[in-house]
């Protein structure tokens, strides 16, 4: 199984920057590993966030290819602990060729992304800004990884 990370524009801050590509270089140890970026829609300050949604959405479903496993990070997606993460992870170990998980713009997912969906994950109760969510995701996604090799990273 090979894993791609879709997120929607630039990661700007530096301190993000830095903590995803420390994840990123220790989950690809583990498993095919990409990200992927895709542009910011340019001339946004007329649109609605519904109008918003829709052309990001566009944008990422021309992406997709058939086969593909997407769960979206959204917050109201299924919470997991981080050992049932793992065993999920796990669980579509053999199942799933490609499988992506999807960070949406600032205002989220149209309706046509949340259909295409296969599923969707929250990473917590709280909220985060879509930037932010690219660290936290990819240090949980290193986590259940070390979880399911028995490594210590996780302390239960």
């Amino acid at each position: 199984m090979r894993i791609t990370l879709i997120e929607t524009g630039k990661t700007r801050d530096p301190f993000i920057r830095d903590g995803v590509e420390l994840f990123r270089s220790r989950v690809v140890r583990y498993v095919p590993f990409q990200i992927l970026t895709l542009p910011d829609l340019k001339n946004t300050r007329n649109l609605t966030m519904k109008e918003v949604q829709e052309k990001e959405g566009q944008i990422l479903l021309k992406r997709l290819k058939p086969g593909d496993f997407m769960i979206l990070l959204d917050e109201r997606g299924k919470e997991f602990h981080s050992i049932s993460f793992a065993e999920y992870l796990n669980g579509l170990e053999g199942r799933v060729n490609h499988l992506l998980f999807v960070i949406g713009g600032p205002y989220g997912f149209s309706d046509k992304v949340y259909k295409r969906a296969n599923a969707s994950v929250s990473l917590s109760k709280l909220t985060f800004s879509h930037q932010l969510v690219r660290v936290v995701f990819m240090e949980q996604l290193y986590r259940a990884y070390t979880i399911l090799k028995g490594e210590p990273y996780h302390h239960a």
